[in-house]
């Protein structure tokens, strides 16, 4: 920080002699010099402001802009030699200030439309598809509670994962935010989460790529997950049940690291037998309750009084929700009995 204060100093110092000097050798005058010193620091000063600007400005969006800017004077200069065609021929001062005025209107046109619009224009994407054909390279982006998670990286080196992940600058600077919170528990999760990035990229072979798109009118990291997916036809691996429903709202694909865990659960058929740890009262009234080992939680009608031991029951039906599989039994000395 003071190293780019300091180069600003200098950087106006320059300017401020570059201006006495010029003013002073072409114009022959020690007052005149003064005026091209403060012209000089004006100029500096400008130059400055407009750099720190540029800066919050996505290189993207900087090369949009310049080139509505050349394709706004082009047209202006196309329907200039157009006018001169058809009218006649104009003073030097007229059709100088006509030009001006239209360059300048033109060229700000050019700007405004691929501010607004250049979003909407994935023109990168579209030269991607064009040179590749129809095997362009895959996009996966990464969302923040996947990667904290960690089941991603169990899952690419499984080598079921193809093409490349998309970690998002925002995302990155989430996990970092999250890391150094004051909240111990926060802040082993983002720890974690940045542990995860480093075992992707060095033990897996699956690509890993930083995006520094961002989109600085959308406040919440979800909403720019979407917008960023939309416009890199990308899929969003999550296991955020919230950003899976809005994504699928704005029709961008969703791989739900929780739906494919549960997919891939043990089927429990009705009347399968079973033996089971009772660890736990259940809800109601004389239910005991007990695990699988992939988590699955097992309902055992009246199960209560087999709490702390080792029960064979048979399945009665099984219930799938949102957050995961529930499996309903009975004791299998009462289902024989029955």
């Amino acid at each position: 920080m003071k190293t780019t204060f300091l180069w600003e100093i200098l950087s106006l110092i320059i300017l401020g002699l570059i201006g006495f000097s010029w003013a002073s050798f072409f114009l022959r005058s020690e007052v005149m010099g003064w005026y091209g010193l403060l012209f000089g620091l004006i100029l500096g000063v400008g130059l400055l402001l407009l750099n720190r600007k540029l800066k919050a400005i996505p290189m993207r969006s900087i090369l949009a802009g310049t080139l509505g800017l050349l394709l706004g004077v082009l047209v202006s200069r196309l329907l200039f030699s157009s006018l001169l065609l058809l009218l006649a021929p104009l003073e030097p001062t007229l059709s100088i200030s006509m030009r001006i005025l239209l360059d300048a209107i033109f060229a700000y046109l050019g700007l405004m439309v691929v501010v607004n619009k250049g979003k909407e224009m994935d023109l990168w994407s579209f030269y991607r598809q064009m040179k590749e054909g129809p095997q362009a390279e895959s996009y996966k982006i990464l969302d923040t509670s996947v990667i904290i998670d960690g089941r991603i990286a169990d899952i690419c080196e499984t080598g079921f994962v193809e093409g490349t992940l998309i970690v998002p600058q925002f995302v990155l600077q989430e996990l970092q935010h999250i890391a150094d919170s004051s909240d111990t528990l926060k802040r082993n999760r983002g720890r974690r989460g940045l542990d995860i990035l480093q075992r992707i990229q060095k033990k897996v072979d699956v690509p890993v790529r930083i995006h520094d798109l961002d989109f600085p009118e959308i406040k919440e990291v979800d909403g720019k997950l979407v917008a960023m997916a939309k416009m890199l036809r990308a899929k969003v691996i999550t296991n955020d049940f919230n950003l899976n429903k809005v994504a699928g709202l704005h029709g961008v694909s969703v791989l739900n690291i929780n739906e494919l865990a549960n997919s891939l659960k043990p089927v429990a058929l009705p009347g399968e037998d079973m033996k089971v740890y009772v660890l736990k009262e259940g809800k109601e009234y004389n239910q005991g309750v007990a695990y699988l080992d992939d988590g699955t939680m097992v309902v055992i009608d009246n199960g209560r009084r087999s709490i702390g031991q080792t029960v064979e029951v048979c399945v009665t039906s099984v219930l799938q929700t949102t957050a995961g599989r529930m499996i309903f039994t009975r004791l299998k000395e009462e289902a024989e009995a029955a």
